[in-house]
């Protein structure tokens, strides 16, 4: 009897080990989805001439990031990917709300190892239609192409295009894409484990949940760059 105690016991105590372990991992998943959102954003306004335009930036309600959304070259659109967004509040910008994209077919078709999708909502419609917690571009929202580069600080147009404006970069090469027909909804699992329980996205993104230290990274370079872009 007391060594099937016993068996019982290590048997418990294996199985609370592998399930932190297990555990462990997917918070370093969601933790690393943070900073490499961050390092997208950084890569990409690093470099002024082909980034997204300061006029843009600073117009913009909320930002969205999905970093490598694809591995291998893709001909008939986008299929899954992995993100977070973060939206102007009074205190600053929020908490990050962790969505998932899928399907959707881009208006100019790249080829590539890894695709970065970046989306801005630019006005009380889009966020709204982000606000909801799942929503189709180009149905529930409209989506346009956003503008890229200085040379596009001028071009007003894009203020009346569209409630998102989306971008990709692949293989180093940055541009706007038409995205319609992808499908934005929460990602219940990944914010989960990012803050230890459920949060939905109005009280991520409304500012009515402190952001935890692991979201420093996307919050403080989308600050950094949305401070030049005001400037």
């Amino acid at each position: 009897m007391r060594k099937m105690v016993w068996l019982f016991a290590i048997v418990f105590l294996c199985t609370m080990s592998f399930a932190a372990d297990d555990q462990s991992a997917k918070d370093s998943k969601a933790t690393d989805r943070v900073q490499a959102a961050a390092d997208v954003l950084d890569e990409i306004q690093n470099t002024p001439d082909k980034g997204i335009p300061q006029a843009v930036l600073g117009s913009a309600e909320c930002v969205a990031v999905v970093p490598s959304m694809l591995k291998g070259g893709f001909i008939f659109g986008a299929k899954y990917g992995r993100g977070l967004a973060s939206c102007r509040t009074p205190k600053g910008w929020s908490a990050p709300a962790f969505f998932s994209v899928e399907g959707g077919s881009f208006g100019l078709q790249i080829g590539g190892q890894a695709v970065d999708l970046v989306m801005l909502i630019m006005n009380d419609n889009g966020m709204k239609s982000l606000l909801s917690s799942k929503f189709e571009l180009g149905a529930d929202a409209s989506v346009a192409a956003g503008p890229v580069g200085r040379l596009a600080e001028g071009d007003t147009d894009w203020k009346m295009r569209a409630e998102v404006l989306t971008y990709s970069r692949a293989r180093g090469v940055f541009a706007g894409v038409t995205l319609n027909g992808a499908v934005i909804k929460q990602d219940k699992d990944s914010t989960r484990e990012f803050y230890g329980h459920m949060v939905t996205f109005p009280a991520s993104l409304k500012g009515e949940v402190e952001p935890p230290a692991s979201a420093s990274p996307f919050l403080a370079t989308l600050a950094k760059w949305a401070q030049a872009a005001a400037k």
